[in-house]
């Protein structure tokens, strides 16, 4: 999951836990004590989400159907695309109300070192909205890419996203059924 995905679950707690929420993958250890409880706590949900996600049967099976010299990137691209599949699932007034509130969260505080530059720019371009857009999405995933050292291996996979869309599609709606069910802190 990514962003609006992190964001969506996590849209039920406080401001301080939507955004553990949010910056979670730029903090590393597990010494939390620095964050305050309720960040501390976001930040944890964002780690018990991904590891969901990441053990899920579906997405174990959408990895392997992956082009193998990128297999292992592909739980990278499928996070920025499960956030596309949720940006075109969620009514959009309900979707804005969540951005918005995000965006909020974030201008509002200091970023962790390893997401302060890029925070900004999630901002400023949109791209929590931005995902509903299958073109920005593909760009998105490149973009990640182009931040790996060697070859851009999520450009690759772009090809593979756009042939099994319809079925990543599906493997989205069954993911998103149970993780909502089991993590989903609504309000």
């Amino acid at each position: 999951m990514n962003f609006l995905a992190h964001g969506w679950l996590a849209r039920g707690g406080s401001d301080d836990f939507l955004y553990g929420n949010l910056i979670a993958d730029g903090v590393k250890g597990l010494e939390l004590d620095a964050w305050g409880e309720e960040v501390a706590g976001g930040i944890r949900h964002h780690r018990r989400v991904d590891a969901y996600v990441d053990a899920h049967p579906v997405v174990r099976e959408a990895r392997a159907r992956a082009p193998s010299p990128q297999r292992r990137y592909a739980g990278i691209a499928l996070d920025l695309l499960w956030d596309h599949f949720l940006a075109r699932q969620l009514m959009t007034p309900e979707r804005d109300v969540l951005v918005m509130r995000c965006y909020r969260v974030l201008e509002g505080r200091v970023a962790p070192a390893r997401l302060e530059a890029m925070m900004p720019a999630l901002i400023r371009q949109d791209w929590l909205r931005g995902y509903a857009d299958f073109s920005f999405t593909c760009r998105a995933v490149a973009g990640v890419g182009r931040r790996i050292t060697g070859p851009n291996h999520l450009a690759r996979l772009v090809p593979w996203m756009e042939r099994d869309y319809v079925r990543l599609a599906k493997d989205f709606e069954a993911l998103w059924d149970d993780l909502e069910g089991e993590l989903s802190v609504a309000p």
